[in-house]
């Protein structure tokens, strides 16, 4: 089960840390009228937020081998 989700993680975190554009588009570009660019900000909180994503993701594929 840890390894599923391991995985799912690194995934996730490996998008959000490539391209935070497509983070945007598929949770936050539907809440504004305007088509508008994510903000600086906006795309390095969503690259800190996909190094911990991808952090957690190796924790959970390397701690099984620790049982």
């Amino acid at each position: 089960m840890y390894i599923l989700i391991g995985i799912i993680f690194i995934i996730i975190g490996f998008v959000m840390l490539i391209s935070p554009k497509t983070i945007y588009q598929i949770t936050e570009s539907w809440k504004s009228n305007s088509i508008n660019e994510p903000s600086p900000i906006y795309c390095m909180s969503i690259r800190v937020g996909g190094g911990a994503f991808f952090i957690i993701g190796i924790a959970s594929l390397i701690l099984p081998l620790f049982d």
